[in-house]
């Protein structure tokens, strides 16, 4: 193995006095260091301050030169080595961590690190958050800077989780470290500065992890795939890691937004003709923090197709016609798996023909729900909606 020309090295808060004899001789024999001012200020080592925004491109011109790259506790947990290792081969770094702000702070606190969630919110909106909340449930977080704790309590509140427990960590593992213990709802009525972690004792009832959420979750027209019909449809399209999901005609995003949730990893590609309604489900993506995932196409679908990447799933919902489908079934990669929900005549004829050609499986799906008749109850019937799915 040839002589690495990077060393990634992990700078805590107690600067020198954390770095490994490794780490030191690094430095000690460095052409160029580069790192955040806090880092260089932290070893009292001169060097090159990361541009702004963040580029990896200065320290690879430096290719050639024994090049030192700071970053904060574990290079790889939210921090600069990710974005190295995506233009260096194996032999050209080496990398010494020290322990990151996550392990600190689940030691300062005794919670075990493998029932908590980690996530790294000061580059990320807050609605990240909002699938993982649930009553007991612990999270360990970065935020951008001091005034974020506030953000952070204000949208917890909002979310009904303002009695939850937030112990706030300034500084964490040097001489200057604060540790304070508040609720969510209070967190405004307080002062800190950066560098700033803190954990999260969740009180309050999150959102159900079963598919078919409550309509009133998502913003919509009335155009929106119903609560027990969607269930089924998540049934059908069987979520999976790393996915790709087509929604084609996607409405209020409703099914896109629930697959993302069901499986990590996946991504949506939603096209919608209607711009008022595109612009709603983009805001629906947003609101569940899933803005990074789901990804609108405005149009009709028939003319996206080609703008779209190899799907693993696809979902039509709106919009089907046999142009459609002709112009679909060729473009499916095999063992794709594809849904139609049909409400209408039409709709239905075409899927009843297709699986005629195609096989797959085919469906009608009726439900009713108890309403007031009068003084008493009666049923009243939805539309039925005739479901067709299908693999390559």
């Amino acid at each position: 193995m040839s002589d690495p020309w990077v060393t990634i090295i992990g700078v805590g808060e107690d600067g020198p006095e954390g770095l490994s004899g490794a780490s030191r001789d690094a430095l000690a024999r460095a052409d160029l260091v580069f790192g955040a001012p806090r880092h260089l200020e932290l070893l009292g080592v001169a060097g090159e301050p990361y541009p702004v925004p963040f580029s990896i491109q200065p320290i690879l011109a430096a290719r050639g030169k024994h090049v030192a790259v700071l970053a904060s506790g574990d290079p790889f947990w939210h921090g600069a080595g990710g974005s190295l290792m995506e233009a260096l081969q194996p032999d050209e770094w080496i990398s010494h961590p020290v322990p990151s702000s996550f392990q600190r702070l689940a030691n300062r606190l005794g919670w075990k690190m493998e029932n908590c969630l980690c996530l790294g919110l000061h580059a990320v909106p807050l609605t990240r958050l909002r699938p993982l909340l649930g009553q007991g449930q612990r999270l360990l977080v970065l935020l951008r800077d001091g005034q974020a704790v506030a953000e952070l309590g204000t949208y917890l509140a909002e979310q009904g989780f303002g009695l939850s427990i937030l112990h706030v960590a300034e500084r964490l593992g040097g001489p200057r470290e604060r540790l304070v213990k508040i609720t969510a709802q209070e967190a405004h009525t307080y002062t800190f500065s950066a560098p700033v972690a803190a954990a999260i004792d969740a009180v309050g009832q999150g959102m159900s992890q079963a598919s078919g959420l409550p309509d009133d979750l998502f913003a919509h027209d009335g155009q929106i795939t119903k609560r027990p019909f969607r269930a089924l449809t998540l049934s059908a399209l069987a979520p999976r890691h790393g996915e790709v999901l087509w929604d084609l005609g996607c409405g209020s995003g409703s099914v896109s937004i629930e697959f993302l949730l069901a499986a990590q990893g996946t991504t949506a590609h939603a096209v919608e003709a209607d711009e008022a309604r595109g612009t709603r489900a983009a805001l629906n993506a947003e609101s569940f923090g899933l803005s990074h995932r789901w990804h609108l196409h405005r149009g009709k679908a028939l003319e996206k197709l080609d703008d779209l990447p190899p799907p693993n799933v696809v979902f039509v919902g709106g919009g089907a016609s046999l142009a459609l489908l002709d112009a679909l079934w060729p473009r499916l990669p095999e063992g794709a798996r594809l849904v139609m929900n049909g409400v209408t005549l039409e709709t239905e004829a075409l899927l009843y023909a297709a699986h005629g050609l195609r096989g797959g499986t085919l469906i009608r799906i009726d439900i009713a729900e108890a309403g007031a008749l009068g003084s008493r109850h009666g049923w009243e019937a939805a539309r039925p909606v005739v479901q067709w799915s299908v693999t390559k």
